[in-house]
């Protein structure tokens, strides 16, 4: 009690040490609080018209589908869209709560001057403040987590893990975020605090040059920790879906089959890696749903992204955005009113309130806690640049296969996933990356004769 009744005094006193910072700090709360509001607003409304939606056309199959979806198909798929939208809206509502409790009323103020009383300043102290925020928000969601899998999908059918095998998941992934996470956590704040004014630059570089070596050595040296990848084994399959690559000019170091199965009974398949080092990557579950001229319109789609050269474009707007989220974070870091405006007392020396330790790690963390909040508009930018993405690739799959096959796989791979043919379309404007499949199977059919 006497630490936090200290953290609100320091912070209230270098609230009030000078008159400019004391109107920076109390308007750029308001303009958080405002645009959270409005964020969570909007969702909330996109949400239950989402439900609304769904539930007002569950008791039809859109006339474009009924002779190939059953309708208790397409009431599956409809309740289990409302299912996954009611407990989103729990996590949203969970989510607010959080942020809320890190910023304004004083969280991650008293987490860290928790640590600097413990630590001193200093990197451990800064790193130790990463990975503790890091651990209580994982703690936080961690039964979400486990309602999601063991219930929601349990209840649709979908969950093939065990609690072992998902426990098992979690402390993976946890090892592996410390080990990698870190070292570049590491480098960057290091650079925060001695590369000088334009250290974010620097930052950007490192990370970005992160990124690319983990797309590099992620299929061969982690994904392998999770899930077990078999060379393609169904020569026949082998033979069509090599010569198709050959014929669209693409080249991968190897075909593989994951055990989706054992965690899941969604199918997918994907291209992995960068360079030298791509993989193609086919769901067992896929594979055991599509016959081989389907997998072969299916494989054709993903050829059409690297064909029209979505992956680099997407890369490259992530480079952008990135680079600009490096450059804001830096001028932000500077501005007192950015720390006390969230509710954070900044190690500044001012009139004694606070000792000299670094400011980076608080920095890095209240910038990716407010970035999501006014940010949302990006959504649905880069949402309608993905589904423009996926009527190309759909265009190009046509060219190289069968209209007909890709439309059959799709629609296979729409009611296995149990994915709604009836979403609400303005929930598809701000969230959805790939297009409804009424538009999918409709823009198909006007490019063949």
């Amino acid at each position: 009690m006497r630490v936090i009744v200290a953290d609100a005094l320091h912070l209230i006193a270098f609230r009030f040490s000078t008159a400019p910072l004391v109107t920076l700090s109390l308007s750029f709360t308001l303009i958080f609080a405002a645009a959270l509001a409005l964020g969570v607003l909007l969702k909330l409304w996109l949400a239950s018209r989402q439900m609304r939606h769904v539930a007002a056309h569950r008791n039809a199959v859109p006339s474009l589908f009924a002779d190939r979806i059953s309708l208790a198909a397409h009431q599956k798929a409809a309740d289990y869209t409302i299912a996954k939208t009611r407990f989103g809206l729990l996590e949203l509502a969970l989510g607010t709560v959080v942020l809320l409790g890190w910023t304004l009323l004083g969280g991650l103020d008293a987490l860290n001057h928790w640590l600097l009383d413990a630590m001193g300043g200093g990197m451990l102290q800064q790193l130790a403040l990463v990975a503790v925020f890091a651990l209580i928000g994982g703690l936080i969601d961690l039964p979400g987590s486990y309602y999601q899998t063991f219930v929601i999908e349990q209840r649709f059918g979908f969950n093939k893990m065990t609690p072992g095998l998902w426990l098992g998941d979690l402390l993976k992934g946890a090892a592996m975020g410390a080990i990698i996470g870190l070292p570049i956590l590491a480098v960057i704040l290091w650079l925060m605090g001695a590369a000088g004014r334009w250290w974010w630059l620097w930052a950007w570089a490192v990370w970005m040059g992160f990124n690319l070596l983990l797309m590099v050595i992620y299929p061969a040296f982690i994904a392998p920790l999770f899930n077990k990848f078999q060379p393609l084994e169904d020569e026949s399959l082998k033979a069509r879906v090599t010569a198709l690559m050959q014929r669209c000019g693409f080249s991968a170091k190897g075909l593989f089959v994951m055990d989706g199965s054992r965690r899941s009974q969604h199918a997918n398949a994907y291209f992995t890696g960068f360079g030298a080092s791509k993989r193609v990557v086919f769901f067992d579950t896929l594979l055991q749903k599509l016959n081989a001229d389907e997998v072969d319109a299916v494989l054709a789609h993903e050829l059409g992204h690297f064909k029209h050269k979505h992956i680099i474009k997407r890369m490259v707007a992530l480079f952008a955005l990135t680079l600009l989220g490096f450059a804001l974070l830096g001028w932000l870091s500077g501005q007192g009113w950015f720390y006390t405006g969230l509710g954070v007392t900044p190690n500044f020396n001012v009139q004694g309130v606070a000792g000299s330790a670094p400011n980076d790690a608080l920095a890095l963390l209240l910038f990716l806690l407010a970035a999501p909040v006014f940010s949302g508009f990006v959504a649905p930018l880069m949402a309608h640049s993905s589904r423009k993405h996926e009527f190309e690739a759909d265009a190009y799959a046509v060219q190289q296969t069968r209209a007909q096959d890709l439309q059959s796989a799709l629609l296979k791979l729409y009611e296995d996933n149990a994915s709604t043919l009836t979403p609400d379309p303005l929930y598809v404007r701000y969230y959805y990356s790939h297009p409804p499949a009424v538009e999918r199977i409709s823009h198909m059919q006007q490019l063949t004769p």
